[in-house]
C-alpha cells in the first residue's frame, strides 16, 4: 500500500469527516464465477456477467438499461455545503498518470502498467480518491472486437496514415474505460433588453459606365424591445475528466442518456473506471456556458424580426440538481516510432475519434504525382 496521503478535499465534492468518524471501507468489488471461481466480467454481447475462463453466465440478471429506471437527482447546493449523505460517498484506490493526470482504478494485484489514455508507464499504488458515488451508468454496448473493427474502418479512411501504424494498431489491446461525467438540471428565467431589426428595401439610381441603373438597397429599422424567457434544462452533460482532449469527447457525442441505468458495480466487472478530476462546482461553470448559449438563442427567437441585438441579459438559476454518471469509452493509446497516438471509440454507438497520423512518404508521393499530372497537362496543352 502506498504511503502517499489521500488528496485534500475538493470544493463541492468531498465533505469533511466528523471527528472520530469510523474509517470508511475502500470500494472493492470482485465477482467470482459460480462454476470455476475465476472472475466474471460484464459482456456487452450477453448483457450480463460472463466468466472469461469457462464461459459460464451468471444467473443473477442485471437491470436492463432500456427499462427507463428512475435515477434520483442530487441537490447541488447541499453538495457544495458538504452536506451529502455519507452513503453517497466512496473511497477507491486509484493511480494518477504523471503525464495526462488521469486517475484510474486498477486491480489491487496490479503494480505497474501503461496509462490507458496516453501509454505512459505508471505505478499502480498511487493513493486514495474519496468522491461522490456514481448514480448512473451507461453499460458498454460494444465489445473489444467491435471497437477494433470501428477503429480499423476509421483508420482505413485516413489516406495519409502510415501503413505501419495501421498494422501495428490492429494487434494492440484496447481498454474499456468508464469515463466520468456530470449532468445538471436547472430552471432558468432570463430578463433581457435589446432591439428588433426589421429589414426594408429601397431603390436608387446609380451611374455605371455612364449609364443609369437601378440598385436595390437593404436597410434596417430598429425598435427597442424587452422581455423574459424561461427554460428548464434537463441533463446538461459535462465531461468530468482532463485526461482526453475535449475535441475527442465532444466528437463522440451524442449519447443516448435515456439508456442510463442505476449504478451497479457489476457493470464495471472487467472494465476500468476513471475518477473525476473536474469537481462539481467547476463542472457547473461549464454547464452554465452551454446553458447560456441556448438562452441567447431563445432570446433572439423571442425578440423576433429579421435581425436582433441584445443589450442586456440577466439570468437567474434555481432548483439546480446533478448526477455523477459513467459513460463507456474504448481507448487505445499506442507509442509508435516515438510518437503517441490515441484513439477513442464510443462504447455505445461505435463513433470513433483520435489523433490523425500522417505519413511523410505518402504526402510526398501525392505531391509528386500531382506535380507530374500538372506538368503533363501543361505539356499537352503546349503541343496543341
Amino acid at each position: 500500500m502506498s504511503n502517499v496521503p489521500p488528496p485534500p478535499p475538493t470544493s463541492g465534492t468531498q465533505p469533511d469527516s466528523p471527528p472520530n468518524a469510523p474509517q470508511e471501507a475502500h470500494e472493492t468489488h470482485r465477482f467470482p464465477c459460480e462454476q470455476c471461481g475465476a472472475d466474471y466480467r460484464f459482456s456487452p454481447h450477453a448483457g450480463g456477467l460472463v466468466c472469461d475462463h469457462c464461459g459460464h453466465k451468471a444467473e443473477t440478471p442485471l437491470a436492463t438499461p432500456w427499462g427507463k429506471p428512475t435515477l434520483n437527482e442530487q441537490d447541488f447546493r447541499a453538495a457544495l455545503r458538504n452536506q451529502l449523505p455519507q452513503t453517497d460517498m466512496e473511497v477507491t484506490r486509484v493511480s494518477t498518470c504523471p503525464n495526462c493526470a488521469a486517475e484510474v482504478e486498477f486491480d489491487p494485484e496490479t503494480h505497474a502498467l501503461e496509462c490507458p489514455f496516453c501509454a505512459t508507464p505508471i505505478v499502480a499504488d498511487t493513493g486514495e480518491n474519496r468522491h461522490i458515488k456514481p448514480k448512473g451508468v451507461l453499460p458498454f454496448g460494444l465489445d473489444e472486437s467491435a471497437a477494433h473493427t470501428a477503429m480499423k474502418q476509421w483508420m482505413g479512411q485516413l489516406w495519409f496514415a502510415p501503413n505501419g501504424l495501421q498494422a501495428y494498431a490492429r494487434g494492440r489491446k484496447m481498454e474499456g474505460i468508464y469515463v466520468p461525467y456530470w449532468t445538471y438540471d436547472a430552471q432558468t428565467v432570463s430578463q433581457y433588453t435589446g432591439q428588433r431589426g426589421t429589414e426594408y428595401r429601397t431603390t436608387r439610381t446609380v451611374m455605371v459606365n455612364g449609364k443609369p441603373q437601378m440598385r436595390v438597397e437593404v436597410k434596417v429599422r430598429w425598435s427597442n424591445v424587452s422581455g423574459n424567457v424561461r427554460r428548464f434544462f434537463d441533463d446538461v452533460l459535462v465531461l468530468a475528466s482532463r485526461s482526453l482532449p475535449h475535441r475527442f469527447t465532444e466528437a463522440l457525442e451524442p449519447w443516448d442518456l435515456s439508456r442510463l441505468t442505476p449504478y451497479q458495480p457489476k457493470y464495471l466487472a472487467g472494465f476500468r473506471a476513471e475518477a473525476y478530476t473536474i469537481d462539481l462546482e467547476d463542472g457547473f461553470h461549464a454547464a452554465r456556458e452551454k446553458m447560456d448559449r441556448v438562452i441567447e438563442r431563445d432570446v433572439r427567437f423571442d425578440i423576433g424580426g429579421d435581425r436582433q441585438r441584445i443589450s442586456a441579459l440577466n439570468t437567474s438559476v434555481s432548483g439546480v440538481t446533478f448526477k455523477h454518471v459513467l459513460l463507456p469509452v474504448w481507448v487505445a493509446a499506442y507509442k509508435y516510432r516515438g510518437q503517441t497516438y490515441r484513439f477513442v471509440v464510443n462504447g455505445q454507438t461505435g463513433r470513433v475519434q483520435g489523433e490523425r497520423p500522417w505519413s511523410v512518404w505518402k504526402i510526398g508521393l501525392a505531391i509528386a504525382s500531382a506535380a507530374c499530372l500538372i506538368g503533363a497537362i501543361l505539356y499537352i496543352g503546349g503541343q496543341q
